[in-house]
């Protein structure tokens, strides 16, 4: 290129195209993607030991219920499970400390003390074989289901805050069930709106429980409506 006085002028550099980042720009966006996924495959976390934490009281919550039928510190166990997880969640956001482990970890928790309680309220007859059926076997269903996704590449469903809002009626009403059987030291005049607010639960719950199920039936429909080799990323498939 040559000035009005024909000197040589060096020649600028051509323009980006438009919607494309400097080169500075991708590697900083390359760096920012590693570390994310670095930090996603953490597994030494405090959500993560909040949730192990929760783990280790299912065999005693069960041992508590079957056992001496120590009702009142099962429902202490219970409640320290429902502390416990809403803090790991919490402290999740607080310290920035998400992980692969904890997506799975937190509602597989939660999946065992429900599908635990619900074998010892059968075993004890606290509450009818249906409803426990009905539970069971939308857990069944899913794991099917998440295991055929798995095996087409997907990832495993996401959780929602149907589901969330099932599993804390269900965690509200089954205290209540094990106070109004008796056996942790009720007065007597409290054991019938205990055991109608613990009922009421259940029945919200169950039906909060048994929808979500349905919700990801619908997206697993989708999914598999979808070819294997969709580009997508697999997180993102399940809610489209």
């Amino acid at each position: 290129m040559w000035d009005a006085a024909g000197v040589a002028q060096p020649a600028s550099p051509p323009p980006r195209p438009a919607g494309t980042a400097a080169p500075e720009e991708t590697d900083q966006l390359d760096l920012r993607r590693r570390l994310s996924e670095v930090a996603a495959d953490r597994i030494v976390t405090v959500p993560n030991a909040l949730s192990l934490v929760r783990l280790a009281g299912v065999p005693l919550f069960l041992w508590l219920l079957l056992g001496p039928k120590a009702d009142g510190i099962a429902v202490l166990v219970l409640m320290v499970s429902g502390i416990t997880d809403w803090l790991d969640g919490k402290a999740a956001r607080w310290l920035d400390q998400y992980s692969r482990l904890g997506e799975l970890l937190d509602p597989a928790v939660d999946r065992l003390y429900i599908l635990a309680t619900l074998a010892a309220f059968l075993i004890r007859d606290i509450v009818p074989w249906w409803v426990v059926a009905a539970l069971v076997g939308r857990d069944l269903v899913l794991t099917v289901s998440v295991a055929v996704l798995r095996r087409r590449g997907y990832r495993p469903f996401p959780v929602s805050y149907l589901g969330k809002a099932a599993t804390f009626n269900l965690l509200y009403a089954f205290p209540l069930l094990l106070l109004a059987e008796g056996h942790a030291g009720l007065p007597q005049w409290l054991l019938g709106p205990v055991e109608a607010f613990g009922y009421a639960f259940t029945v919200w719950g169950g039906g909060l429980y048994l929808w979500s199920g349905v919700v990801y039936l619908i997206q697993f429909g989708r999914a598999m409506a979808r070819p294997v080799h969709d580009p997508p990323d697999p997180a993102a498939r399940l809610s489209g």
